[in-house]
C-alpha cells in the first residue's frame, strides 16, 4: 500500500559534514554527493545528526543545504535537516531549505527543553503551516530526552505535508502503532533495525553506514521489497557488525568519520565536543571494515 511519503522509500543516507582545519570542506562535501549519486541512493540528508548540525553556525548550516541541493542538481533527492529546539529557528531553516528547492525537510524533535505532547504537536504544526515542503518527523528520544508518543505522531500525520517519520526509538511496538494509526511512511533511524522495521511495514532507512557502503544497504532493502526475504536476511546478518560499530563504538558521527578517514574519503575531523575514537575502538573498527571487505 502506498503511503504519504512512499516516494522517499528505500535508502536515504544521512551524510557527514566534512571539515578541514576547522572549516567546511566544500570540495569533499560535493564528493559525498557524487558518491551517493553513483551508488543509486534514493535520497541524501545533509545537516542532520550525522552532519554535526548542533556545532554548525547558522550560516554554515544554510550553506551546506545550498551546496548539497545545487550540486545534487536533481540527480538525487535532498531531505535537508532543519530541526531545532526553537520553533522559530526550525521554521527559519525549513523555509531556507524550501527556497533552495530541497525535496523535503527532516526535523528532529525539539531537544533539551522536553515539551509536552501538545508542545511537540504545536511545534511541528507551525513548521508545516510555514512551508509546502514534505516534512519528516525525526523521533530519537535517546538524543532529545523525550519520546514523541505514537498518538501524537498519528495526529501530526493528519497535517497534509507531514508525510514521514524517521523512527529511532528502537521500539517495533511504537512503529507498529504509527503504521496502524496513520498513513505516514516510516523510515528506520537505526541501520541495524532496518529489516525488522520493514517487516512490520517500514519502507526504508535514513542510514549512517550508507556513507561508506550504500550499495549493500540498497541490496538489502530492495531484496525485501522484491519479496526475497532470505536474501534480505543474509544481507542483514552480513551488515550487522558494521551497523553495530557505527553506533556502538562511540556516539554518531565519531565512528563513521573514522571509517571514512580509513577509507581515504574524509579527513575524519570532528568539532568539539565530539572527539576521535581512541586507539582500541579504532582497531576494532579497522577489523570490522577489513572483515566486511572494504579495507
Amino acid at each position: 500500500m502506498t503511503r504519504k511519503g512512499s516516494d522517499f522509500a528505500g535508502l536515504s543516507v544521512a551524510i557527514v559534514t566534512p571539515f578541514r582545519d576547522g572549516q567546511l570542506d566544500i570540495a569533499r562535501l560535493r564528493e559525498q554527493v557524487d558518491f551517493q549519486v553513483a551508488a543509486g541512493t534514493r535520497c541524501i540528508c545533509p545537516v542532520g545528526t550525522t552532519g554535526e548540525s548542533p556545532t554548525l553556525s547558522h550560516e554554515e548550516h544554510e550553506r551546506v543545504i545550498t551546496e548539497v541541493v545545487q550540486h545534487a542538481a536533481g540527480r538525487v533527492r535532498v531531505m535537508a535537516g532543519t530541526g531545532s529546539n526553537s520553533t522559530a529557528e526550525a521554521i527559519r531553516l525549513t523555509c531556507w531549505a524550501a527556497r533552495q528547492q530541497a525535496d523535503a525537510a527532516l526535523l528532529v524533535a525539539p531537544y533539551y527543553n522536553k515539551p509536552t505532547q501538545e508542545g511537540f504537536y504545536e511545534h511541528y504544526r507551525r513548521v508545516a503551516e510555514a512551508v509546502e515542503l514534505p516534512l519528516c518527523v525525526y523521533n530519537i528520544p535517546g538524543r532529545t530526552g523525550k519520546n514523541i508518543e505514537p498518538d501524537t505522531i498519528c495526529r501530526l500525520g493528519e497535517l497534509p505535508n507531514i508525510t514521514m517519520v524517521k523512527e529511532a526509538t528502537g521500539s517495533l511496538d511504537q512503529a507498529s502503532q504509527i503504521l496502524t494509526g496513520s498513513d505516514l511512511t516510516v523510515l528506520s533511524g537505526d541501520d541495524s533495525l532496518t529489516l525488522p522495521l520493514m517487516s512490520v511495514g517500514g519502507e526504508g532507512v535514513v542510514s549512517v553506514v550508507g556513507n561508506i557502503i550504500p550499495a549493500p544497504m540498497i541490496e538489502m532493502v530492495e531484496a525485501y521489497l522484491a519479496g526475497d526475504i532470505q536474501r534480505a536476511c543474509r544481507w542483514h546478518h552480513r551488515l550487522f557488525p558494521l551497523c553495530r560499530d557505527m553506533l556502538g563504538l562511540a556516539t554518531n558521527p565519531i565512528p563513521i568519520k573514522a571509517a571514512m578517514k580509513l577509507l581515504g574519503r574524509d579527513t575524519g575531523e570532528l568539532r568539539l565536543p565530539m572527539t576521535p575514537l581512541d586507539s582500541a575502538a579504532e582497531a576494532t573498527l579497522h577489523r570490522t571494515l577489513s572483515h566486511f571487505g572494504v579495507l
